[in-house]
């Protein structure tokens, strides 16, 4: 089933791919913007700083999917 199908189907944040990363390499943040207040969370390049957005977060509901996906323990710092 492809990965639409499967949120389509189950919903948002059931049935969704695992996400690695290297720890190393990048860090998971909350990237809010300054103008909108917008936030989604991602991963920042530890080495250029070029940030990954993974996905929109609309409240504490989405920062603990995003942790549980990616097997986050501690909650990301926000950045602007």
């Amino acid at each position: 089933m492809a990965f639409w199908e499967r949120i389509l189907k189950n919903g948002p944040g059931h049935g969704a791919e695992q996400y690695t990363y290297d720890p190393q390499k990048e860090e998971p943040v909350m990237m809010k913007s300054i103008c909108t207040g917008e936030t989604s969370a991602g991963f920042r390049d530890r080495d250029s700083g070029h940030y990954k957005e993974m996905m929109l977060v609309r409240g504490e509901e989405d920062v603990q999917l995003f942790m549980r996906r990616c097997g986050i323990k501690e909650r990301p710092r926000t950045v602007y």
